[in-house]
């Protein structure tokens, strides 16, 4: 039997697919049900699915995101996007991520059924065409999390900031986003951050007013001794060399 996941925000959508779609009739079983896109993500770590039904606009939550992580962590899941939401790009990108079919809301139960059966055959037939796919969509999944993950450390990097916790902005895995990061941009999720960091603290040494242990505070080193290490290693020279540059 296949394992389906139904993520929605609006529960009786969630839950009138799992009761009115015969699924069995398609070698289907519900395996589990979420409403929003972190629950949703959590599902599919646990049950890793062979099929997902999903929006991808949740109140205050970003469903593109979470469905690239998805798309990129599990390349062999079928995906189904129902969605209320019309924008033509929304729909572009979720169709180069992958998706076997983009519905609009409502939807059609014979359309349900049309991409049911079309996940179900492709799943039947991809014994030959699981590294195709992966080299494809997958790639494009993988590369949207680098940038979303990139963003976001450009975005927080004052912060105090891990792996975890930009993968959780992800919806993916430390360890997926951590071999994703390594393939695609070719750095550790640390390099990544602290080239970004010593960028900001670059551009910051430029106001003789700032002490240099401040710099390094405002950027995200609590530790002056270990700020100074980082930009020493990333620039070839220490912070007050660079300023002195300037």
């Amino acid at each position: 039997m296949y394992r389906v996941v139904l993520i929605d925000d609006e529960r009786l959508i969630a839950e009138g697919l799992r009761r009115v779609v015969k699924w069995e009739e398609y070698g289907c079983a519900v395996a589990g049900t979420a409403e929003d896109a972190e629950k949703g993500a959590a599902l599919v770590r646990e049950v890793r699915p062979h099929i997902l039904f999903t929006d991808i606009r949740m109140p205050g939550q970003d469903g593109l995101t979470m469905l690239a992580g998805l798309r990129s962590e599990f390349p062999d899941m079928q995906v189904t996007v129902l969605t209320g939401y019309r924008d033509f790009s929304y729909a572009q990108e979720a169709i180069r991520l992958g998706v076997t079919r983009f519905l609009l809301k409502p939807s059609k139960m014979d359309e349900i059924c049309e991409a049911l059966r079309a996940m179900t055959d492709k799943l039947a037939q991809s014994a030959g065409a699981e590294d195709e796919e992966e080299d494809g969509a997958g790639k494009n999944a993988g590369s949207f999390i680098v940038r979303q993950a990139t963003a976001y450390m450009e975005e927080h990097y004052a912060e105090k900031l891990t792996l975890q916790s930009v993968a959780d902005h992800c919806y993916v895995s430390q360890w997926h986003l951590s071999k994703l990061l390594n393939h695609h941009a070719g750095k550790s999720f640390y390099d990544v951050l602290n080239s970004i960091r010593v960028k900001a603290a670059q551009t910051l040494l430029a106001d003789p007013s700032l002490k240099i242990a401040d710099i390094g505070d405002r950027v995200g080193y609590a530790d002056t001794a270990h700020f100074a290490r980082v930009f020493k290693r990333v620039t070839g020279m220490s912070a007050n060399e660079y300023r002195n540059t300037l």
